[in-house]
């Protein structure tokens, strides 16, 4: 009966953890094939708060996006 009960909590806890290295391995393929924002986002999204953004603002903002998902 307690072994019963132990070999189920040790496979639960088993299937969480490989769950969640699962879904984590997921999301950052997704995320690398689909990335949220692009350069263009970025420019109509400075351009919509009021600033004429340049390349140089527009790669600064796209290297903090990179260095932020890795």
């Amino acid at each position: 009966m307690l072994h019963d009960i132990l070999l189920i909590v040790i496979g639960l806890i088993v299937g969480v953890i490989i769950g969640f290295f699962g879904a984590r391995l997921f999301i950052k393929k997704y995320m690398q094939k689909n990335p949220p924002i692009n350069e263009q986002m970025i420019t109509a999204l400075m351009t919509s708060m009021g600033r004429k953004p340049n390349s140089k603002q527009v790669k600064q903002v796209m290297q903090q996006m990179n260095r932020y998902n890795k």
